[in-house]
């Protein structure tokens, strides 16, 4: 019996709970198409990362065995694949389910087969206007080199047979990412029926006028995806900034290896023999035979079409209680701590701190922990004003935050350009706490205010993520928190912390003592129960810490989003342990 779930198959669990929302008939109809995006925008996440890297292992033939929870590297590679297509096939009949029931709420998607006459002068009007401009088509001669793939964009492989005596003729298109991919259609006077078609139908529906230069007699497309490797890769020259170096991995990221690939399990095999061959995909390789249409995260997005009876009921954020922002928000942190819960309670407390301590002019420096931004971001305007302001502000920025290397780029860019002194990151490690920390002038002494939390200075995931922001002026808590941004510039420095729990050199240490101090609890005889609400739990010493306490007796509830290797309810080692998800 394995005493650990390996953490990718875990993973997989944990999506498969996302798809059940998706096939859950008490969620919000077009909500649950959204979880279907999410499923797919999740899954494509895996494959870039968490595949890739097994792959890796693979290829070099590293017995990682310990480290992947006791299976090998190629064994756990089939697995997933096993489990990949059986979850994607679930996935493609729920799809088909919603679209039935759209069918029966008046949504009906259409595809080029079926437009109906009233929406032709409009689809040929928008092809034209928005589509054409955007498309990039090219034809797929032999002995010239195969089209780089852009990872995880969708494709339509086409395929023409000619009147005459010639070879066929193949073709890729390129989906446009910026484009929406569902036209919501007009409504027909009359028809109560609200149309949608796919960007992919819509560009079958005029491949004709595509192709229009080429005598063929038949012409099919089929959907097809590439996923790429996203490991950046850093160089050794150390003449190149970190910022430097992290700008051209991003970049190169784009020509990274296929890890998998899908297609339309209807596409002829000639079409798919000469793609393959020009992706040079391996055996090892996850190619995964599909429906018709992929980038199913697109769902996300989905249209709402003013169908308020098929979403969740929004909740605006209130506000926290006793906590005024007409009034200066700093003087309540002088007063009281303030615990902010997004998103039940609104982010504007964090903008409205950062934003005061910007334009009060008895504050002299700011210092923050940056991970993922928003888009546009009102947390970075805040710290630029201040720094125009005349203050001294500090930013530890993580430029390694996955997917957000680009976007964390150009912000740092942006802020060095107005004078804010960057740190980017710490050698060997990731950044991942969410800290700030304001001196102030009051009565001739400096005074300190600043939060701790556990979410992204980001207005757009506060709206959706669980997430604690402690807003205090404890004097305890803030000296250590200035020695935390110390170890940012003088890495080579450690501190000793007494009130906070800090990584990579004080976490362990401070769970493992609170486990065993509930571990002395039970084998005296007394209550002892430990609670964690975690993201995920795939630390195999820490695990093992949990099954010792729940052999002695301890209690043990875990609150796990995501991964969870602990295997609990096995008798005589984690009996004690439950273990659920909240989806």
């Amino acid at each position: 019996m394995r005493k650990y779930l390996n953490r990718e198959l875990s993973w997989l669990k944990f999506n498969a709970r996302v798809l059940q929302e998706a096939s859950d008939k008490t969620v919000p109809l077009i909500e649950r198409l959204r979880f279907l995006g999410i499923f797919s925008n999740n899954l494509d996440e895996f494959f870039k990362v968490r595949y890739a890297a097994i792959q890796r292992i693979y290829k070099i033939g590293q017995n990682a065995r310990k480290l992947l929870g006791g299976i090998s590297a190629g064994d756990l590679l089939q697995e997933i694949n096993q489990v990949v297509k059986q979850d994607q096939a679930l996935s493609f009949k729920i799809l088909e389910e919603l679209e039935e029931e759209l069918r029966s709420e008046n949504i009906i998607l259409v595809d080029e087969n079926e437009v109906l006459k009233q929406h032709q002068d409009y689809l040929r009007a928008y092809f034209n206007e928005r589509i054409s401009p955007a498309l990039a088509t090219i034809i797929l001669r032999q002995g010239t080199e195969f089209p780089t793939m852009r990872d995880g964009l969708g494709y339509l492989a086409v395929r023409m047979e000619m009147n005459k005596k010639h070879d066929p003729i193949y073709a890729l298109i390129e989906m446009p990412k910026h484009l929406d991919r569902f036209v919501v259609l007009p409504q027909i006077e009359n028809d109560p029926k609200q149309y949608i078609i796919l960007l992919d139908d819509l560009i079958r529906y005029r491949l004709h006028y595509i192709f229009s230069i080429f005598d063929y007699k038949t012409i099919e497309a089929h959907m097809i995806k590439a996923t790429l490797d996203s490991e950046l890769e850093f160089d050794l020259d150390l003449k190149r900034s970190l910022l430097e170096k992290i700008r051209r991995s991003v970049h190169e990221r784009k020509d990274g290896d296929p890890v998998r690939f899908v297609y339309d399990r209807n596409i002829h095999d000639d079409t798919l023999a000469i793609i393959l061959k020009g992706l040079r995909i391996e055996d090892i390789d996850s190619t995964i035979p599909s429906g018709r249409y992929h980038n199913r995260r697109d769902y996300l997005k989905f249209p709402s079409l003013g169908r308020k009876d098929l979403l969740y009921e929004r909740q605006a954020p209130v506000g926290i209680k006793g906590v005024s922002l007409r009034t200066s928000v700093i003087s309540h942190i002088a007063q009281n701590d303030i615990l902010q819960y997004a998103p039940y309670h609104s982010f504007s407390t964090t903008i409205r701190f950062l934003r005061e301590a910007a334009l009060d002019p008895k504050v002299q420096t700011i210092k923050v922990t940056i991970y993922r931004l928003a888009e546009i971001s009102q947390i970075a305007g805040a710290l630029i004003n201040a720094s125009k302001n005349g203050k001294q502000v500090t930013v530890s920025i993580e430029l390694k935050a996955r997917f957000d290397e680009q976007a964390n780029i150009n912000y740092a860019e942006l802020m060095q350009e107005e004078g804010v002194k960057l740190i980017f990151g710490v050698p060997g490690l990731k950044v991942h706490c969410k800290a700030c920390i304001i001196t102030r002038l009051e009565h001739g002494k400096k005074v300190r205010y600043g939060f701790v939390s556990t979410g992204n200075l980001n207005e757009n995931t506060a709206r959706l993520y669980t997430d604690y922001t402690l807003f205090t002026a404890n004097k305890k808590i803030l000296k250590e928190l200035e020695k935390v941004f110390d170890f940012f510039e003088v890495n080579y420095k450690l501190h000793i912390f007494k009130y906070l729990l800090v990584s990579p050199h004080g976490l362990r240490d401070g769970i493992e003592q609170l486990v065993r101090r509930e571990i002395a609890f039970a084998k005296a005889g007394k209550k002892a129960y430990i609670r964690f609400k975690l993201n995920s739990l795939s630390d195999f010493k820490i695990i093992d810490l949990f099954y010792e306490a729940s052999s002695a007796g301890v209690r043990i509830d875990l609150i796990v989003r995501g991964i969870c290797s602990l295997i609990p309810g096995v008798p005589g080692m984690s009996d004690n342990i439950r273990v659920i998800s909240i989806r």
